[in-house]
């Protein structure tokens, strides 16, 4: 008598509404869990990892999983265990889900082996990122081993391979149609017998050092910009890593950026903002004069061409924009008070003051 199977929606433990990503985390967690690397001589493991790449099979995929759902297992040929089922219908599919799972654990395997990349922060000046600079960084990684040049085994050793894995740091076994690999257990993935193995580095092939690297920071690079020095990460018998700059600029006192071009806030009084004036203005090459016309407003802007950044990566610079800003004083003599008492008796706002004319002039039109 044929015995029935258990319905796939209970062997991914899932409910019935469960959207594809939700399917797909719930097989991950159960193959990794019920995965013959990790439960060695266990047959009813085995069989459970069967039951749920079979039951992945089907509701993995959207047209079988449509068919499941209308018509259970007997969509497939059949409700028993042996009768051919999901599994025996589309083996071929079920052989790909094994091997893409398979592959993410060699996957992970190999990353694990893989060298490993850096990341270093350097903060910069403003006139630094803007102009340019070189610096010295130091920062620690791991070298080859100077004593057994990688090959983790010290050099003395005259059979220094493991034995039982064939200096391959993994076996690999076969259950069925599982073939599978794990760290070999007898010399811990190093390939090496462990009283072969370096004195120096334990059989790692690599120790941490003390590493200085002068880098060359461009002009105009942005707060936030990742220099990257190739094979300047971790060493390893594997190869090397790269090390991954990553530049955080100072604000500036006195000056912002937009891309290119620079901005800036210059305070004038109110005379010179009046009567016009020459004013010195800060920029990064140093002090420059710029002409301030007669009746200049607060907030008005001015261009100074090719005071600004240069571009990154492209060629010429960018502008600085002057923002001119009329202080009012806070505090007046007496005799200054009477002064402008008598300046503001001989001004007429519709001549001298164009914008407060406008302005009470749309009042006006508002309220009648």
């Amino acid at each position: 008598m044929a015995v029935a199977k258990q319905d796939y929606y209970q062997v991914l433990g899932v409910d019935r509404s469960a959207t594809q990503v939700e399917l797909k985390a719930a097989y991950r967690k159960l193959a990794v869990k019920f995965h013959p690397d990790h439960n060695q001589d266990d047959a009813e493991a085995e069989e459970q990892f069967k039951r749920v790449a079979e039951a992945y099979a089907v509701l993995g995929d959207s047209e079988k999983r449509r068919r499941y759902d209308a018509f259970g297992h007997a969509a497939f040929g059949g409700a028993g265990e042996g009768s051919g089922g999901a599994g025996g219908a589309d083996l071929g599919g079920l052989g790909d889900i094994l091997e893409g799972f398979l592959d993410d654990v060699f996957r992970r395997r190999s990353a694990r082996r893989a060298p490993k990349d850096l990341r270093y922060n350097l903060e910069l000046d403003f006139e630094q990122a803007a102009l340019g600079t070189e610096t010295c960084i130091e920062y620690e990684r791991h070298e080859i081993c100077g004593h057994c040049k990688g090959e983790r085994a010290d050099p003395s050793a005259t059979t220094p391979e493991c034995g039982a894995c064939r200096g391959r740091g993994e076996v690999r076994y076969q259950r069925g149609f599982f073939v599978a690999s794990r760290a070999c257990s007898s010399c811990d993935g190093s390939g090496v017998r462990s009283e072969a193995r370096c004195t120096r580095c334990s059989g790692s092939g690599s120790q941490p050092a003390r590493q200085s690297l002068e880098v060359k920071i461009p002009a105009g690079v942005e707060d936030g910009a990742v220099r990257s020095v190739r094979g300047a990460g971790e060493q390893t018998p594997y190869g090397s890593g790269d090390l991954h700059v990553h530049i955080a600029v100072k604000p500036h006192p006195i000056f912002n950026r937009e891309g290119s071009d620079i901005l800036c806030e210059v305070p004038v009084s109110f005379p010179q903002a009046a009567l016009g004036d020459e004013v010195d203005v800060p920029t990064l090459g140093g002090k420059v004069s710029m002409r301030l016309p007669a009746g200049t407003q607060s907030g008005k802007v001015f261009r100074l061409r090719g005071k600004g950044l240069p571009v990154f990566g492209g060629a010429g610079k960018g502008d600085q924009f002057v923002t001119v800003v009329v202080e009012v004083p806070q505090k007046l003599t007496a005799r200054q008070r009477e002064l402008l008492q008598e300046l503001a008796a001989t001004m007429d706002t519709s001549h001298h003051h164009p914008k407060t004319h406008g302005f009470l002039d749309k009042l006006k039109h508002l309220f009648d």
